[in-house]
């Protein structure tokens, strides 16, 4: 009996200690058992130096706890410090589709082909984006092929950069870079491919940045997939900016407010404090985010320099403007002012792609997904110059096919971005910017005359007349402007014998890769043109023209294609 005694007492008095700690009966009922148990005679001997917690003895507690700082209001001095929060890494990280189906993204035509008699003239606004490929890597690594509205092809062939010559002077921002050669997965078509390339503006010249960072602090953005990963995203590209530039910091959640006033960057403890303090939870007030974010960059705005807005969210806004036409006509007035707006995009399962991509592209910005640390110092540090500092702005390609050579055509991608014909000469009309050394690449696929044509033939068409250009497959002209210009300039460029190659594998190193990336976005829309092209030949074909491979991306689009093969069509729903 006088051992159940001393067992009674020791348990009695823990739950005691347990109520003055604030934690309940049922709490204690729930804390796991141990064998520890203090006897009678040492809780005498060494009352001030053990503290008893239900059913654990926890030695010099109580000196402990009194050295520390005073304790939270409401909180007993003898509780034992909360554990440290665990350490979370992608092996540990949530299902990515949890909440399948809640991903957003814009459905669209796939481009078909045409016929040159009656619609000779293909336009468009290039695409740097890279959000595309982002995402179906992600999507990938989890065995799980991405919705085909998520695969934008142009997306996917400009993740990647290509060695075109850059330009001889600067007071022509880029070069045009065109080839023609067989198509690889259709016998007796050809593919065009336009490339670009942008002037790099030297680090010591490049212009002064004034930035702020618009970071959505809502409760979506609890995973580690997001605001952490926008934590280790925004301190590397702190990393890169320097005394001449400034950080600001806004957040959002149920309400929107200035984390950090316009600091200079080389203070980068000082900003790096404000990023890791961040933490989520509430309602995602976004438009008023976006409001504030504005409004600090125009009240430091550098006329001579570059001024961005970096929004970093997942895009569930649902409070305040939620109205996606709204928001577009809110950010374009404000882009008429001189401030840009690029958007970092993290996590899965409510991703608002639809929404972010509307707002880049208004916004005079890109747009990123971000999906793994590797993926931010990509965006963030290597390409850090094409992200921040533009060398052209509404930049418009367009394409006039020849009829006397070529019967038909479809421009592989870029359906987001199409244009009338009379936009390409409309300087009112945007369009997408280039960054400094940023390389641009677009695709046709074309039918000569004679032969396979997609379509039948007219039994009333006229045939077209031959004329001194006949040689010519057709024309491009390329229109920009200079970031601190209204009024655009113009390039053009035949597409003729110079640029031709007689076997797919005599074609450049680079078109080639481009050529497998495109054939591999298209097998994951569907595959409606590129005839009897498989995962396999795309392997075969990247492997051939990987080339120089220094961070390794092409090696990684080859294991990417290997996936897809086994990948599932739809992920699991969660029960």
């Amino acid at each position: 009996m006088g051992s159940q005694h001393r067992l009674i007492s020791v348990a009695l008095a823990g739950l005691l200690l347990a109520s003055c700690a604030g934690r309940s009966i049922d709490e204690q009922a729930a804390a796991p058992p141990t064998d520890v148990i203090a006897e009678p005679a040492e809780a005498e001997s060494a009352a001030d130096s053990i503290v008893v917690t239900g059913q654990i003895a926890i030695g010099k507690a109580r000196q402990e706890n009194r050295a520390k700082a005073a304790p939270a209001p409401m909180m007993s001095p003898y509780a034992p410090p909360p554990p440290p929060p665990p350490v979370m890494d992608a092996s540990m990280w949530p299902p990515a589709y949890k909440d399948v189906g809640r991903d957003k993204f814009d459905k669209f035509v796939e481009n078909s082909f045409k016929i040159v008699r009656e619609a000779p003239v293909s336009t468009f606004s290039i695409d740097v984006d890279t959000a595309s490929y982002s995402w179906v890597r992600a999507s990938l690594n989890q065995n799980v092929l991405p919705q085909p509205a998520a695969v934008r092809t142009e997306e996917m062939i400009n993740y990647f950069h290509y060695d075109y010559a850059p330009p001889a002077t600067t007071a022509q921002p880029f070069g045009t870079n065109v080839a023609v050669f067989p198509s690889p997965w259709a016998q007796g078509r050809k593919l065009v491919r336009i490339g670009i390339k942008g002037y790099e503006v030297a680090r010591a010249t490049r212009p002064r940045a004034n930035l702020v960072f618009l970071i959505d602090t809502s409760g979506s953005m609890n995973s580690p997939d997001k605001l952490p990963l926008v934590q280790k995203s925004l301190t590397m590209l702190l990393d890169e900016l320097d005394a001449r530039d400034t950080v600001a910091i806004v957040t959002y959640a149920g309400s929107a407010g200035t984390a950090l006033a316009p600091t200079p960057a080389n203070q980068k403890a000082k900003i790096r404090a404000v990023i890791d303090q961040l933490g989520a939870g509430g309602s995602t007030a976004g438009a008023e985010g976006i409001r504030q974010a504005y409004s600090l960059a125009e009240a430091n705005l550098d006329p001579n320099g570059v001024n961005r807005v970096i929004l970093a969210t997942d895009g569930d806004f649902n409070v305040g403007i939620t109205n996606q036409e709204e928001l577009k006509g809110y950010i374009e007035r404000e882009r008429g002012k001189g401030v840009f707006l690029s958007v970092l995009g993290f996590g899965m399962g409510n991703y608002n792609d639809a929404l972010m991509q509307a707002l880049a592209q208004n916004g005079n910005g890109t747009a990123a997904y971000i999906d793994t640390a590797q993926e931010a110092r990509k965006t963030l540090v290597e390409e850090a110059g094409s992200t921040l500092f533009p060398i052209a702005k509404d930049v418009k390609i367009q394409v006039e096919f020849n009829p006397a050579t070529v019967a038909e055509y479809r421009l592989i991608g870029y359906e987001t971005r199409a244009l009338n014909r009379d936009d390409f000469d409309n300087d009112k009309v945007d369009a997408g910017d280039v960054g400094s050394g940023q390389s641009v690449t677009a695709l046709y696929e074309v039918v000569p005359v004679g032969g396979p044509t997609t379509m039948g033939s007219s039994r009333y068409g006229a045939k077209p007349a031959v004329t001194a250009r006949s040689a010519e497959l057709g024309f491009v002209k390329i229109r920009y402007k200079l970031p601190k210009s209204d009024t655009s300039r113009l390039i053009t460029t035949p597409i003729d014998s110079r640029a031709a190659f007689a076997s797919f594998d005599a074609a450049p190193r680079d078109a080639r890769f481009a050529t497998a990336v495109a054939g591999f976005a298209e097998l994951l829309r569907g595959g409606r043109y590129n005839g009897s092209l498989t995962y396999d030949d795309v392997v075969r074909i990247a492997n051939a023209a990987r080339g120089p491979d220094e961070y390794g991306y092409r090696s990684e689009f080859v294991q990417l294609v290997r996936a897809a093969k086994g990948a599932k069509s739809l992920a699991a729903l969660e029960r």
